[in-house]
């Protein structure tokens, strides 16, 4: 094992941190920082989320934080997993375990006070690395160098960190576009290949939430165009065949200065348009939300810069603000074919979402008011106005909306 050593860092030593630390150190259990803040700490990136790991079954987490005063949540505890909260901070907290037995989904698993035996069971070198608050770092299978050098490596033999738990496969590729440099380990690749027909026995949710966390790296198209040489993606997303559109738009995005939008991303890389788009959102799982924001991004629409002023105006009041922009960063995307990602004219475009939605100024209860009757003919009333108003090019105030009401209505 490597040992070596960081300075202390600002979220290791804060009040919130260290009361989490005083109070599971209590008994004199060894606790360490592990995953991501791990990971992160050694690159200098900001950190998110701290996660520590202790000897000390769960139970004994437990009585620690409640006998500090913080509070212990019992968030999997059957797996050695407690959420302590500290002014409002979330740490998970994991017991040392080690895998008795693999079903490609999860493990069973026993509580251990071996922190290389833990290390051992962890997906990739430089996930297995863990802190301890003096800043020692304890490093068993050469993940400092591998992250440093941007290789991304399992621990031990590729192919049985993967038949363990069939969702490393997918992280491999998302590890991968965030921290790897090309070239991807051969073995490890060789391996994702080999078990990618897995991938469809996982759960939606697990895919859903490592397909979007792929797609949120900051430039996640080379690493899923190599998915797709691989013949990964055709088993995660059977759909998802557009990764030249993908490349176009995450060079659109760096130009407009957006930050990664994952559904968005997700939409480029779909073909079969809206249909498509359902069995994607259905396929994982995802929320009504984002499962409406996905189809309708790829429903059928003119938008492009040959429209002119009133008919942008018009189609940026029937799509609403986000659906507008979806559409026109995915046709832009689809445009790309030797135009330059800043094209003067599709932000000519996408300007038009900058200025505040017209509202219509009727509403069902104005033309009760008028004496209409209430039933159907009010709803194809204010539909007919709203039309009329639309093709006016928005002008129509209040009054004037009213007046041409009253004239359809034989008032």
């Amino acid at each position: 094992m490597t040992v070596r050593r960081l300075p202390p860092q600002p979220w290791m030593t804060n009040p919130r941190t260290q009361a989490v630390i005083g109070a599971l150190r209590a008994d004199g259990a060894e606790l360490r920082f592990v995953g991501g803040c791990v990971r992160d700490a050694v690159l200098g990136r900001a950190i998110k989320d701290i996660d520590l790991a202790t000897s000390d079954p769960p139970e004994t987490v437990m009585a620690l934080l409640k006998r500090a005063g913080l509070k212990a949540v019992p968030t999997g505890i059957e797996h050695g997993t407690v959420t302590a909260v500290a002014e409002g901070q979330p740490f998970e907290v994991t017991t040392l375990r080690r895998d008795i037995e693999t079903y490609g989904r999860h493990a069973k698993v026993e509580f251990t006070d071996d922190w290389r035996a833990d290390a051992a069971r962890r997906d990739l070198t430089f996930n297995a690395m863990s802190l301890s608050p003096d800043g020692t770092l304890h490093d068993y299978f050469g993940g400092h160098d591998d992250l440093l050098a941007g290789r991304v490596r399992f621990v031990g033999d590729a192919v049985t960190r993967i038949e363990e738990d069939v969702l490393r496969l997918l992280r491999f590729f998302r590890f991968f576009a965030h921290y790897g440099k090309p070239p991807p380990d051969a073995e490890a690749l060789a391996a994702c290949r080999r078990l990618a027909p897995k991938l469809p026995g996982l759960s939606g949710e697990r895919l859903q939430a490592e397909t979007l966390k792929l797609l949120a790296a900051t430039d996640p198209a080379p690493v899923v165009a190599l998915m797709q040489q691989q013949q990964v993606l055709g088993h995660l997303l059977p759909e998802a065949k557009s990764t030249a559109r993908l490349a176009t738009l995450v060079a659109v995005e760096n130009g407009l200065g957006h930050d990664p939008d994952p559904i968005l991303r997700l939409a480029a890389l779909i073909e079969g348009g809206a249909d498509a788009a359902l069995a994607v959102a259905l396929r994982l799982k995802l929320s009504n939300v984002a499962r409406d924001r996905l189809v309708a991004a790829l429903e059928a629409a003119d938008v492009s810069p040959s429209l002119d002023e009133r008919a942008r105006r018009q189609a940026y009041y029937r799509l609403g603000r986000e659906n507008f922009c979806d559409r026109v960063l995915l046709a832009w995307a689809s445009s790309l074919s030797g135009t330059k990602p800043n094209d003067p004219a599709w932000r000519t475009l996408l300007a038009v979402s900058e200025a505040p939605l017209p509202v219509f100024p009727l509403q069902g209860r104005d033309l009760l008011a008028l004496g209409i009757e209430a039933g159907p003919r009010v709803g194809d009333l204010l539909k007919a106005v709203e039309t009329w108003w639309i093709e006016g090019d928005f002008r129509a105030d209040r009054k004037t909306c009213l007046a041409e009401a009253k004239r359809r209505a034989g008032i």
